[in-house]
């Protein structure tokens, strides 16, 4: 693909940058304490909190992604979003009444709470870390994908776009973030239905549908139900979308912080509920352009030949088959998904700095602001890490296939803290710290025991790459309650 964007487009996409830097200028006003930083005072309505999480959820990773795996294989993802509504009324039953009677703003507080010392440091660390990668890839691939419309160098888009975010998640705070995810979740609805109405006149249109080829090919299939772990199964899904909502919805800043922004704890398991009856149909639609695109270029028109894989099918259908001015639109939308995950990594992470380390452990006087200063100085620096990053993906793009997988070894072990606090099994400290090591352990066995010299077949990992969460949350449960039991004997 080359520059394909008309100055309209292009007109569209800096008039978007400026809304969302004005609307950080007028929340600054609005967030000049400590908590209107970090939970907007708890004002949020339950609405505009649930549009929030939803655009947690969906970041330009899954706008391009979704659609994209769809085109290569099938509708397996769906079962992560079919997983959701029996993991959110877990939640809303017991974790989100727990925490909003506490009127917990940093979840990993919990954790100490119940576990130790030990199990928040651990938590609170593995995720301000992960947020430095989380940001850096969103930044990258959405540059990446510009980049594919405009002949800037994409530094210049990476910088560009972070410091649009950085900007009006410094100086708005949360009430900030919320709003903009709302404009954006907004924009990227309408781009999203626009695109499969557009697909769908199109394969629909003659009297040959070509959506009978994407049936042929069997791409509404969800997987095979062997009963196998080394393959994308259902049930290997199944696994996947369970532990995962878990953490996201249990375990996870980003969420938690949205949905204790409302004012009441019905406000609260109902921003939760929106955010899911949005995701589980938005996930439907992803899927579905996917495979409308497969049936669209299985007929007259044919993809480029630098069109590899499926993740470059979507963005090439925007820049070929796109009118002017819906196009700047939709690449909007695209942005918009990922601006309201890096805004959400950036306010959670300096959240979780202020509260988990800084007034935990050096100064828990601090003053309201001393406090804010904290807050917007500590977003600034997570986003220019998170720069930085990015830009040094533009050389080693493998970087981006490594960062996750130490990203899941490091937070491999959070969901099993998580569940040994709500169960209350308390270990000595080293205990919980042999139970961590050996979930590492495992994820990391998991992750690079793979394609090993046939001398070493037999420490080879043959399950599915995606189950290491769960693998490692697993071997932490599994050993914590050994140690448990053993230590209720020897009393």
């Amino acid at each position: 693909m080359t520059a394909t964007l008309h100055p309209l487009d292009v007109g569209m996409l800096f008039l978007y940058a400026a809304i969302l830097v004005g609307m950080g200028i007028y929340y600054f006003r609005k967030s000049k304490t400590s908590a209107q930083f970090m939970v907007a005072d708890r004002t949020i309505p339950s609405w505009a909190a649930g549009l929030a999480v939803m655009s947690a959820y969906t970041s330009s990773i899954s706008y391009i992604a979704t659609p994209g795996k769809a085109f290569d294989d099938n509708w397996h993802p769906l079962i992560f979003a079919l997983c959701i509504p029996p993991v959110v009324l877990l939640v809303n039953s017991y974790v989100v009444p727990y925490y909003r009677r506490t009127k917990m703003i940093s979840v990993y507080q919990f954790l100490e709470e119940r576990l130790g010392s030990y199990g928040r440091i651990y938590a609170a660390f593995s995720f301000v870390l992960y947020m430095i990668g989380r940001v850096a890839v969103i930044l990258y691939l959405a540059s990446l994908l510009l980049n594919s419309f405009m002949p800037w160098n994409i530094a210049i888009i990476i910088v560009f776009i972070g410091l649009i975010t950085i900007v009006y998640t410094m100086l708005g705070g949360m009430e900030a973030v919320i709003w903009t995810d709302v404009m954006q979740s907004a924009i990227m609805i309408v781009g999203i239905l626009f695109c499969a109405g557009a697909l769908t006149v199109a394969v629909f249109a003659k009297p040959d549908f070509l959506i009978r080829n994407a049936l042929a090919a069997d791409k509404f299939s969800l997987g095979s139900i062997d009963l196998s772990l080394s393959s994308r199964t259902i049930w290997v899904m199944i696994i996947y979308g369970v532990t995962e909502n878990v953490r996201n919805l249990v375990a996870d800043q980003n969420y938690v912080q949205k949905y204790v922004s409302v004012g009441t704890e019905a406000e609260a398991k109902r921003s939760v509920w929106i955010a899911m009856l949005i995701y589980v149909p938005l996930t439907v639609v992803f899927l579905y352009i996917g495979t409308a695109l497969f049936a669209f270029y299985s007929g007259d028109v044919e993809l480029g030949a630098a069109i590899t894989k499926g993740d470059q099918v979507f963005p090439y259908y925007i820049a070929t088959q796109l009118p002017i001015g819906l196009k700047g639109l939709i690449i909007a939308a695209i942005l918009a998904a990922a601006m309201s995950t890096i805004d959400s990594a950036l306010n959670c992470s300096a959240t979780v700095l202020l509260l988990d380390f800084y007034k935990r452990y050096f100064k828990p006087d601090i003053s309201e602001k001393s406090s804010v200063r904290i807050l917007r100085s500590t977003s600034l620096l997570w986003g220019v890490l998170g720069i930085f990053f990015a830009l040094l993906m533009i050389r080693a793009q493998s970087a981006l296939d490594v960062w996750w997988e130490i990203s899941g070894i490091f937070g491999g072990g959070i969901l099993g803290l998580f569940l040994l606090a709500f169960f209350r099994v308390k270990l000595p400290v080293w205990q919980g710290i042999v139970s961590l090591a050996i979930s590492i352990a495992l994820i990391t066995w998991g992750t690079f025991a793979r394609n090993l010299p046939p001398s070493l077949a037999w420490l080879e990992c043959t399950m599915d790459p995606i189950l290491m969460g769960a693998l490692g949350t697993a071997g932490l449960l599994l050993t914590a309650l050994l140690f448990h039991f053993a230590n209720r004997r020897t009393k």
